[in-house]
């Protein structure tokens, strides 16, 4: 009996890490390494897994969007990268990590009968807080922390429910650079990150 205990605790924890290994894989783990700035972090992410404790441990940086079935040589608009993100809703919720909720798609803002649109309206249960999402086709510009700054305003006063906790943003580029994003974020107190996104990976070649 003993010897069988041992062998099905040996088999399932063979089964444990074959699991592991495959959402490894599957969450193309070494190529992120290799292009993320924070691969400690991620690295650690792969060992502990997900814990999320606050907004920064929530991003991602880059997210591989390859499921999305583009082309990084096309031309597309901003509204066929959203449309292509509706479609592949789960695979784009499962690429943002564990928590996150999907709300609305152009969230309606109105002021003085002008009406803004936030792309993607999210919840994330752990952080227990609204998320915007900004999606943009090509590198981040200062332009885009500010308006992600009013409708970050706005829901707070307008959307938020009592007992949670401040609405963050995520502006999702091609392209940025690290001083420039410091240098725009500087002086805003929302929590707001900007994180590029791949269509593809690189080849070696690259």
């Amino acid at each position: 009996m003993r010897r069988r205990k041992t062998s099905g605790a040996a088999s399932a924890m063979v089964q444990k890490n074959r699991i592991k290994k495959k959402r490894q894989i599957d969450a193309l783990l070494f190529e992120r390494i290799g292009l993320s700035k924070a691969k400690k972090e991620v690295l650690l992410f792969s060992k502990k897994g997900e814990l999320i404790t606050n907004p920064e441990a929530a991003i991602r940086d880059p997210y591989i969007f390859e499921f999305l079935g583009l082309k990084q040589e096309r031309t597309y608009t901003e509204t066929q990268l959203e449309q292509a993100v509706l479609d592949h809703l789960q695979d784009f919720l499962l690429e943002l990590g564990k928590g996150f909720c999907f709300i609305a798609r152009q969230k309606r803002i109105t002021f003085h009968n002008q009406h803004y649109y936030i792309d993607l309206l999210l919840y994330h249960r752990k952080l227990k807080c609204l998320v915007a999402i900004d999606l943009k086709l090509g590198e981040f510009s200062y332009q885009d922390a500010g308006q992600m700054n009013f409708y970050l305003n706005y829901l707070r006063k307008e959307e938020a429910e009592k007992g949670e906790n401040p609405p963050i943003g995520i502006i999702l580029c091609t392209d940025k650079d690290e001083s420039y994003v410091n240098f725009a974020l500087g002086s805003i107190a929302n929590k707001l990150f900007v994180s590029r996104y791949l269509l593809q990976l690189p080849s070696k070649q690259q």
